[in-house]
């Protein structure tokens, strides 16, 4: 399975840019000084590559493990961007399942992961989101998600609680119904935090 990435052309980057410098000097930054007349630009292409989910091929392969045994990677890395402040938010991402037929290459488990991150996005739907995607594609007996994250939004403005964390899972089949798979699961994963 082949996840596609989405393409602007370079006129609609152009356009950006020059909206971008519009909004800046709104805001009253001074771009004749050398030092930011290219910040525009730099800006929106921070930001393209910040909200472009990168594609990929998914390679799975037949299960050779025993039944019920579960799958756990842990401590991926991811960034995000905040939908309501166009902020980033980094985090680590825990992702279990319990195969069935089929198991997904290591890899693709954190491609999986920056694919669904890498748009304008809230925590709790990027959780989901992830944990259905394992769903669709592998048809695991179980899947579950935990993430942890710092969200620029909340520690460099507004309240400014530096240091504070948001955690949220997702779980589905067995690591959702039976709780000693359940307990394995969230066991493992928030040793590795």
């Amino acid at each position: 399975m082949t996840v596609p990435t989405t393409t602007l052309t370079s006129a609609s980057l152009d356009d950006a840019a020059d909206l971008a410098a519009r909004m800046l000097a709104a805001l009253g930054v001074d771009l004749s000084d050398p030092e930011l007349e290219a910040t525009p630009g730099r800006m929106v292409r921070a930001l393209k590559e910040m909200t472009t989910p990168p594609g990929f091929t998914a390679t799975d392969f037949e299960a050779t493990a025993e039944p019920g045994q579960l799958v756990l990677v842990r401590d991926i890395r991811f960034v995000s961007v905040c939908e309501h402040h166009v902020l980033p938010f980094t985090g680590v991402a825990h992702i279990g399942y319990v195969p069935r037929k089929r198991i997904l290459g290591l890899s693709k488990v954190a491609r999986v992961v920056h694919h669904c991150a890498r748009r304008l996005q809230v925590q709790e739907r990027l959780t989901g989101q992830i944990a259905d995607w394992l769903v669709d594609y592998l048809d695991p007996a179980g899947a579950g998600v935990l993430l942890s994250a710092e969200h620029t939004c909340m520690t460099l403005r507004g309240v400014g609680a530096t240091g504070s964390r948001t955690t949220t899972s997702a779980l589905r089949g067995v690591l959702l119904d039976d709780a000693a798979a359940r307990a394995e699961f969230v066991s493992l994963a928030v040793s590795a935090s």
